[in-house]
């Protein structure tokens, strides 16, 4: 997290300690130390980083990295926090428009298993259905691409 804020690892330790009001323990938990141990065995990127440690690490979960944002007086927190927001505000615009489409098709659907006989009305309400989730598909591959964080 640190060189994602571009910060010192203590201000994020400290940042953490003097607003632990911010952070219930949904927000970030601390590695124990047979987990930090398993971690320096099994990944030599980490040896060097864990070996003198003072404090165990933290890990942040998505709740966690949004608050040491707000909280972290870099310029790259602002800015995380900023793409944080814009997100939040694509999503949800995306979940009521995938709402909306998925409305249509329950009831493209139900038309369908009510008109089995109209062979010309089944294809067109098909088409439709496809145009629809080919809509979707675009919207996602126009979505911005710069990613901060860890992508799976």
């Amino acid at each position: 997290m640190a060189k994602l804020y571009q910060v010192e690892t203590k201000r994020i330790n400290e940042a953490v300690k003097n607003n632990i009001d911010k952070f219930p323990e949904n927000f970030y938990f601390e590695l124990t130390k047979d987990e930090v141990e398993i971690l320096r065995s099994k990944n030599s990127t980490f040896k060097e980083s864990l070996k003198n440690r003072k404090y165990l690490p933290k890990i942040f979960t998505e709740q966690g990295v949004y608050m040491l944002a707000t909280i972290l007086k870099s310029k790259i927190a602002t800015e995380i926090t900023l793409h944080i927001i814009q997100t939040f505000a694509k999503l949800r615009e995306f979940a009521f428009n995938y709402k909306d489409i998925v409305i249509k098709l329950q009831e493209m659907e139900k038309s369908i298993q009510s008109n089995q006989k109209q062979t010309n009305a089944n294809t067109k309400h098909i088409q439709t259905a496809f145009e629809l989730l080919s809509q979707i598909l675009e919207d996602t591959k126009n979505t911005d691409k710069n990613l901060i964080g860890f992508a799976r």
